[in-house]
């Protein structure tokens, strides 16, 4: 079980100074800038060291987690890892023989998991995402783009669909019992949750804004390129980007990797070792323009030599977590000890924040927090 009760940032080796800081560069954006709300928070030794919520929004209140959620995803995988359940060797198809037609058949769980596989953009709708049939089916109807292991390409909803499946073959739970009886129950982390009813969103899960957009055409236009602005999205259950929970238990949560026992140290040292350094292609989409390679663990980023897909540049190489679209970040450092989690509820038209003020937001942010120990 982890400890909510927040620790002073000096008895956890956190400069109060540099913390107030950063506290305060984010408030700036809820307060004066386009955010209508942000939560924060920064743990290490398995402690609490600051949590803030500002804006529309309460400390109770839970955030959609976007890709932040991989990070997430990640661990439950590391767990079967650790628990022998599970080699990242081992052929997809072998374990799911729906996925196999089409030429998938020497697809591995690890190409999966480094985005690797071949199917990035592989289609799921909403009607399918509901009925676990019709995602078997459509499995089997997902072709290649490119053959596995050849190029590295950010998978956007299918891997995470399919190594959900891959948990409930071999545990026999699905994924979002899987975390809540395996994962988030035992360690007390209650926010968390895949797959939010549409009927218990409201005034739970903070709902997603446009920032660019007036409040009186918000509801006359619905945020049509962001997806999960549906709340029948949401509580369809896509596990890399439907998690909701707040930022206490995200930063939680990664220091549960190292100080709950829940995982073998061995199994995390395999999920964070770097596994490939690419230029992610669709450059445009995770910011590949900036010139910074991206280096992938298994279904984590880590920050490697380059701090690509804005990781922060001012941890260690080891560091490893997930930044979410657009203003959204999660990350642990094995080496300071520190974790952080950072996330808001307002988002751009376009998705994505590809201006230089959006950039230059979230890299501020990122290596203000991981400079906070001393």
């Amino acid at each position: 079980m982890m400890d909510h009760s927040p620790a002073g940032p000096e008895t956890m080796g956190v400069d109060p100074h540099l913390l107030d800081v950063l506290l305060r560069r984010i408030r700036l954006e809820v307060d004066h800038g386009p955010l209508p709300s942000a939560q924060v928070a920064v743990a290490r030794g398995g402690r609490l060291v600051a949590f803030e919520t500002w804006g529309d929004a309460g400390p109770d209140t839970r955030y959609i987690l976007q890709s932040v959620g991989r990070s997430i995803v990640a661990g439950a995988v590391w767990k079967l890892i650790g628990d022998g359940l599970l080699d990242v060797s081992e052929q997809v198809a072998a374990i799911v023989p729906e996925f196999a037609p089409n030429g998938k058949e020497a697809v591995t769980v690890e190409q999966v998991l480094t985005h690797t596989a071949g199917f990035p953009f592989a289609p799921l709708g909403l009607a399918k995402a509901l009925s676990r049939e019709q995602r078997l089916a459509a499995f089997g109807r997902w072709r290649l783009d490119h053959p596995p292991g050849s190029r590295f390409q950010f998978h956007l909803t299918s891997a995470a669909w399919l190594i959900a499946e891959i948990v409930e073959r071999r545990t026999g739970l699905t994924f979002a019992e899987y975390l809540r009886q395996r994962i988030a129950g035992p360690l007390g982390l209650t926010s968390l949750e895949l797959g939010v009813p549409v009927d218990r969103q409201s005034g739970s899960v903070a709902p997603m804004t446009a920032t660019d957009r007036s409040s009186d055409d918000q509801e006359a236009d619905p945020w049509g390129p962001w997806y999960l602005s549906d709340p029948r999205v949401l509580a369809a259950g896509e596990p890399s980007h439907a998690l909701v929970a707040t930022a206490a238990d995200v930063a939680l949560y990664f220091q549960a990797l190292e100080h709950s026992g829940l995982w073998k140290p061995e199994a995390v040292a395999q999920g964070t070792r770097i596994r490939l350094t690419e230029h992610p292609y669709g450059d445009r989409l995770y910011g590949g323009g900036s010139g910074r390679r991206t280096s992938m663990g298994l279904f984590v980023t880590v920050a490697g030599p380059d701090a690509g897909s804005n990781l922060p540049s001012t941890g260690s190489p080891a560091l490893f977590g997930s930044a979410g679209a657009a203003y959204q970040l999660g990350f642990m450092d094995p080496e300071t000890g520190l974790s952080f989690a950072c996330l808001s509820n307002g988002y751009p038209l376009a998705g994505y924040d590809h201006s230089r003020r959006g950039t230059a937001l979230l890299t501020n942010i990122a290596n203000l927090a991981a400079d906070l120990t001393r």
